[in-house]
């Protein structure tokens, strides 16, 4: 593996995703829109990584491009993406739709765009197993069965010919996770997957991913807006804006130490629930729009440190740590420690 689509890594066992320079572009009557922007990062054997940052900020439509689902006319412009050292961006449709599900799982935001509401959940995961896995229809609603409890359904054997609509939000999400999990994948991209739960059921979901992580050695990317949803589930974070990793490490040098500005400003936000504040920390301004991005480094107009060449040079993902960051100044402030 190419060092540098993985810098600071250490030689470990070979990914079970890596992402190489991936572009988005999306053809418009106008012209090209790039949404993301030579992104490249990995997933090993047993890891969740948390992909964060705003909306728009790209972390959704990395995941889409993985699982091979990017809505028309959005296209993989550049760039590529492995599996289990297998290149899967310039896959025939046909043989992207037969990685999906035994390869590569998703779990998605709203658990009811994912279930048919005419078939009942044991229907839907039979369906799937046997669709992937050389089992009878006995022995794939015995599995399906067997998923259920694993993902923390009460009376499986009951519950497993019921329909969606008889399951509350944090239970048809258990569902969906059966689902991504019915096929044994190497890879499972979670989209937002505890972004319309309370938070207890936020942390028995959250508690769930880990579980199947630690126990199945499944890879997990974890896509969402939620800091504490990853300072709670991942093992490392990469930071989007405006389409590109600003900031990539380990949770808890991200969480204690974050560096880049924009990474800074996201942990800020955050409420301490030991201290009294008048006002929440914000950061000002937006995401610059496709149309409309700034020369330079993007996040430079709401960047309270930027300096001239920050609004014109683009700053590369450079090693940081244990870590890498996308940081002029920063990169500076280290040139400057090293002389």
């Amino acid at each position: 593996m190419n060092a540098a689509f993985a810098p600071n890594e250490p030689p470990l066992d070979p990914p079970v995703l890596s992402i190489r320079d991936l572009r988005v572009e999306f053809p418009t009557r106008r012209g090209v829109l790039t949404a993301i922007r030579g992104v490249s990062l990995t997933i090993r054997r047993g890891e969740i990584l948390g992909v964060v940052g705003e909306s728009g900020a790209g972390k959704s439509l990395t995941g889409a491009a993985v699982i091979g689902l990017l809505e028309p006319p959005g296209r993989i412009a550049g760039g590529e993406i492995h599996v289990s050292g297998k290149r899967i961006d310039s896959l025939p449709r046909r043989q992207l739709m037969a990685l999906r599900g035994k390869t590569i799982g998703a779990i998605f935001q709203d658990p009811l765009t994912s279930l048919n509401p005419l078939l009942t959940v044991g229907d839907q995961l039979v369906e799937t197993i046997r669709c992937h896995l050389p089992l009878s229809r006995t022995e794939a609603a015995r599995r399906a069965i067997d998923l259920l409890n694993e993902v923390g359904i009460p009376s499986p054997e009951l519950r497993v010919g019921q329909y969606p609509h008889q399951f509350s939000g944090g239970m048809r999400q258990r569902v969906v996770i059966a689902l991504a999990l019915a096929a044994e994948p190497e890879l499972v991209v979670a989209d937002e997957p505890t972004t319309a739960l309370d938070v207890s059921i936020q942390a028995q979901i959250t508690g769930l991913l880990k579980r199947i992580c630690r126990e199945r050695g499944t890879a997990i990317m974890l896509v969402t807006h939620d800091m504490g949803v990853i300072a709670e589930t991942a093992d490392r974070v990469a930071v989007m804006y405006a389409g590109r990793i600003v900031e990539i490490g380990p949770v808890e040098d991200l969480i204690k130490r974050p560096q880049h500005p924009y990474t800074r400003g996201l942990i800020g936000s955050i409420p301490s629930l030991a201290a009294r504040h008048e006002r929440l920390a914000q950061i000002d301004g937006a995401m610059p729009r496709l149309n409309s991005m700034p020369a330079g480094c993007a996040f430079n107009p709401r960047c309270e440190i930027a300096d001239a060449r920050c609004r014109s040079d683009l700053p590369k993902l450079l090693p940081s740590g244990r870590g890498s960051v996308a940081c002029w100044k920063l990169a500076l402030a280290e040139a400057v420690e090293a002389a």
